[in-house]
């Protein structure tokens, strides 16, 4: 690889000087390089990072930060096609493989190109009123269907393909992708999947039921949820959720239908551990 771009978390790296590392190895290496901050949420086309800064030629992208940032930056560079290292400089990361201690040695193996690229599958979701759509996004860990308000449980309608699935009396669902079931869905009891497999999966979250378990279902299935009605019938409020940053707010009647996306993200691996590996040293860890 020879061209790289940078995308930093300013608040995990205030003063740049990891950032700044990183830029300085590459150039001495004879490798192009350029640094674009992710900072607070922009209000337009894109989140926190604007894909038009980036040059069409870039090879790689790297992420400083933890999940977290490389989950938003995924959301706003996925159609860009470029793959995306994540350099964890937080806690527990999954999707950040690289720390800061084998800063270094990374840095070379993308440089002799000694690395994989895994693909993985993302989800879309399209929030309806009737037959209005009220908002579409798409999401690499999850989307969450929760409640707003009042702390009180909410009825959720499922469906599969249009066909009724069942109802939850829930404080939400989640709809999580392969690489989300480490996430939240784990939280909520969800099974851990590896992340190149396509699936989908269904876990409610603190349902008013004794036998209720996670669903999975094939990756080309379409899931709609619906908001039922209050307990006395009246007008409740959700929300939709997408990777745990950007939302669509809902009301009893609304519906989202969750799909998955046409667009795959590009993650590299440069460990060659088996997920099974990673899974017990990051638990470990934890």
């Amino acid at each position: 690889m020879d061209r790289f771009y940078i995308i930093a978390n300013s608040e995990k790296d205030p003063d740049l000087q990891i950032t700044e590392k990183i830029e300085q190895y590459l150039k001495a290496h004879g490798k192009s390089c350029t640094i674009q901050h992710s900072f607070s949420k922009h209000e337009g086309l894109y989140h926190y990072t604007d894909p038009a800064q980036i040059p069409d030629d870039t090879q790689c992208i790297i992420v400083l930060g933890g999940d977290g940032t490389l989950l938003q930056a995924a959301r706003d560079v996925v159609h860009k096609g470029i793959p995306l290292l994540g350099i964890n400089l937080g806690h527990l990361g999954f999707l950040a493989e690289v720390d800061q201690y084998s800063l270094y040695s990374s840095l070379d193996q993308l440089i002799a190109d000694d690395y994989e690229v895994e693909e993985r599958m993302m989800l879309e979701g399209r929030v309806y009123r009737g037959q209005q759509l009220l908002g579409t996004d798409i999401a690499l860990n999850d989307i969450v269907i929760g409640r707003d308000g009042h702390l009180r449980v909410v009825r959720f309608k499922n469906y599969v393909n249009e066909v009724y699935l069942n109802s939850y009396n829930a404080d939400g669902i989640i709809i999580s992708t392969p690489t989300g079931s480490t996430g939240y869905s784990l939280s909520a009891g969800g099974p851990i999947v590896s992340p190149n497999a396509e699936m989908t999966i269904l876990t409610p979250i603190a349902p008013h039921t004794l036998n209720t378990r996670s669903i999975i279902f094939p990756a080309e299935d379409v899931i709609t949820v619906e908001i039922g009605k209050g307990r006395h019938c009246d007008c409740e409020k959700g929300i939709a959720s997408f990777d745990g940053d950007t939302s669509i707010p809902m009301v009893t009647g609304d519906c989202i239908r969750i799909r998955q996306a046409d667009v795959k993200t590009k993650i590299l691996k440069l460990n060659h551990l088996s997920f099974v590996e990673v899974l017990r040293r990051k638990m470990r860890d934890s």
